[in-house]
């Protein structure tokens, strides 16, 4: 019978119908063309360990004593567990394989713990960063700002805040894994004020489209220093969404300004990614960001709050932290869309107190605003450099790509004569933000 096992014949041996049974058809793989056609061929001599293949689904099986079942290894990976063009084999523990559906064009696939089989797909903007300069790593403006009052842009595409209270906004060195900056908001050493310290975000229409009607999940890194005073050590990161074009969260708020949600981020002295998901309106054309605390108390040496790593992506899980442009370059050409500094450029005498300099500003988001940070100088190649005797500049005339600038109160010009603009004691500053 089968499990007899194996016999060696020898030279002589007479090979009985009982072996030849045994050790040959029953310890053998049997063809029959279906399960109907074996159990009418084997009745009666069934035994476990038999082997048969049925043609009819083209299977091998074995006899386990009490019924036919497929030999396939129990150990091995069944077709049946992928059902679609695309699906995935998984786990959902240890030695325990499970199917992911195949997501929808696009998608990516995100790593994701909470997930049964530890993978999930994001949509297709998952990807796609909301913020830019998210890591606070360019301050084209400076690195250290105090507002006694009203707001003011800091890092570039980001502005603090003061309703009534000095708050220092400063680039510091993170010490994170990861980002070289942060953002520190400051209340001086001694300040007994408590009105409200707040940063804002303002996301460009232009740039809000994409995802309008979508889930979207925030995140960002934050710490705080030894005495911060923020009640229950938190602050606030809340999120509005709004049907304006290219308005200001922070100066006159959205038209159709809508509390899309929050986080309350508990801060400890080590820094903490926190995440919260939100979901846009099919309308909306803008976000903000309103970030800050109520201070309590008088303010200590060390109280403040620091924040990097802001991200917004599309989806339901906070993936790992990319920049905007991609690139620390793609960051800062980013950021430039909406600010930059003018340090060098070629001019034009235009009389004996008034330079003409050309400025292209191609790429800002719209037609700049000019200022100047300080008396400006020039250089003439020939003779002496000249220097304002204030910060005068107006635009001769400009188009979406650049501009001419009249640079006033000098004295001793030629006209006509070149000269050339280099950053000292001054800058022309162009300003696209909203």
């Amino acid at each position: 019978m089968a499990g007899a096992g194996y016999k060696l014949f020898n030279t002589g041996d007479v090979l009985t119908a009982a072996q030849v049974n045994t050790y040959l058809m029953e310890q053998t793989v049997m063809v029959f063309a279906d399960a109907a056609a074996r159990t009418t061929a084997l009745t009666g001599v069934v035994a476990e360990g038999m082997l048969s293949y049925l043609k009819s689904t083209k299977q091998v099986e074995v006899f386990n004593g009490t019924s036919w079942v497929a030999s396939d290894d129990p150990n091995a990976i069944q077709n049946t567990i992928v059902d679609a063009k695309g699906d995935l084999i998984t786990a959902t523990a240890a030695d325990t394989p499970a199917r992911l559906a195949v997501g929808s064009n696009g998608d990516t696939l995100v790593a994701d713990s909470a997930a049964s089989v530890g993978l999930r797909y994001q949509p297709g903007n998952g990807l796609a960063q909301g913020f830019i300069n998210g890591a606070m790593e360019i301050w084209q403006r400076g690195t250290s700002f105090t507002i006694t009052s009203g707001t003011a842009y800091t890092a570039d595409r980001w502005m603090g805040r003061n309703l009534g209270t000095n708050v220092t906004y400063s680039r510091q060195t993170s010490g994170l894994n990861g980002f070289q900056y942060c953002m520190r908001v400051q209340r001086p050493n001694g300040l007994t004020g408590t009105n409200g310290l707040y940063l804002y975000y303002n996301s460009e229409t232009a740039d809000t489209y994409r995802f309008a009607g979508k889930t979207v999940t925030i995140s960002f890194y934050a710490r705080k220093g030894t005495n911060f005073s923020g009640a229950s050590s938190a602050i606030g990161f809340d999120i509005y969404t709004g049907t304006g074009t290219d308005q200001n969260i922070g100066i006159s708020g959205f038209t159709g300004q809508t509390y899309a949600g929050g986080i309350g981020a508990v801060l400890t002295s080590s820094w903490q990614r926190f995440s919260g998901t939100v979901t846009f309106g099919s309308t909306t054309t803008q976000f903000g960001i309103v970030a800050g605390y109520a201070p309590v108390g008088t303010a200590g040496a060390d109280d403040y709050f620091e924040i990097t790593g802001v991200q917004l992506e599309e989806g339901s899980v906070a993936t790992t932290f990319r920049r905007s442009g991609g690139t620390i370059q793609g960051e800062l050409a980013a950021c430039q869309r909406y600010y930059r500094i003018v340090s060098t450029a070629p001019g034009v005498g235009a009389g004996t107190t008034t330079c003409q300099i050309s400025v292209p500003y191609a790429g800002m988001r719209t037609t700049p605003t000019v200022a100047v940070s300080a008396a400006l100088t020039i250089t003439d190649c020939v003779a002496s450099d000249f220097t304002q005797s204030s910060g005068t500049i107006t635009i001769s005339d400009s188009d979406a790509n650049g501009a001419r600038f009249n640079i006033a109160n000098f004295t001793g010009l030629t006209t006509y004569r070149p000269y050339l603009f280099i950053t000292s004691g001054g800058e022309i500053q162009l300003s696209a933000e909203l």
